[in-house]
């Protein structure tokens, strides 16, 4: 099996611990049971070629659910889905997509503390606190936010909860590194069989440029091959982002495409 065909099946798979599964047309819409909106993808495999009657099919059925409309898909394995989304209307991305596997990992040193987090609602609060407040300044330039930024931004008790759950039930793994002002910066693996995937790396912008976004990927890296994982995928938001994770050993097999 390509890795493309891997990828495309492990992110049709792993919505299914947050939603229910409904196919619309020649995709698969996922209807969230968890406070997280989901999204439509392309039935994996099919080979169907999109038309905009099929967004449009989607566009109908979120009306009709209340949902928001988005997909999200891997371009490589459905190239027509991008431009159907634009005739709709729609606001169409590409993001460079990289796969790791164990022999191509160079773990990353770094004198900062860096651990997987326990299932502890205020350490994985915190963890996305450092995150939004990361991700509200894109990018990988120094900036101004950092630790009182990251102390004021209020995460709901709503979302802290549903963290505290993925973390218990093993659907999300979160690690952070620490500096003498604590938590600097944090990220995510969400392990489906042996698969998974980085999501939500993110520094506070006063700490960048000191390599901890490496750290962290190479933290979650390390502990998903420690427990089954062989594939670890990750989408990053630009080429600059991308070469981050390309020293840990990551490489380019396409693009992550998302339209809304």
């Amino acid at each position: 099996m390509s890795h493309l065909t891997r990828v495309d099946e492990y992110l049709h798979a792993v919505p299914l611990s947050g939603a229910t599964p409904e196919q619309v047309g020649p995709f698969t819409l996922f209807r969230s049971t968890t406070i997280w909106p989901y999204y439509a993808r392309p039935v994996p495999g099919s080979g169907a070629v999109v038309e905009q009657a099929d967004v449009e099919l989607v566009r109908e059925r979120c009306a009709e659910l209340d949902l928001p409309l988005s997909f999200e898909w891997v371009v490589e394995t459905c190239p027509s889905l991008g431009p159907a989304a634009a005739a709709a209307g729609l606001t169409v991305v590409e993001y460079p997509l990289l796969v790791l596997e164990r022999a191509d990992f160079k773990p990353v040193e770094t004198a900062a503390r860096c651990e997987i987090l326990p299932a502890d609602q205020e350490l994985l609060a915190q963890a996305r606190a450092v995150a939004n407040v990361g991700f509200s300044n894109p990018g990988t330039g120094v900036g101004e936010a950092g630790v009182a930024e990251r102390n004021a931004h209020e995460v709901p008790e709503e979302t802290s909860r549903a963290l505290l759950e993925r973390a218990r039930t093993g659907v999300s793994v979160t690690a952070a590194v620490f500096g003498d002002d604590g938590m600097l910066a944090s990220g995510v693996h969400q392990p489906v069989g042996t698969t998974s995937e980085v999501v939500g790396v993110a520094t506070l912008p006063a700490a960048r440029r000191q390599g901890l976004g490496a750290a962290v990927t190479s933290c979650l890296v390390e502990h998903a091959f420690a427990n089954g994982v062989d594939l670890v995928l990750l989408s990053a938001q630009d080429d600059a982002v991308a070469a981050v994770y390309e020293r840990v050993g990551f490489h380019r097999i396409g693009h992550a495409g998302g339209a809304e």
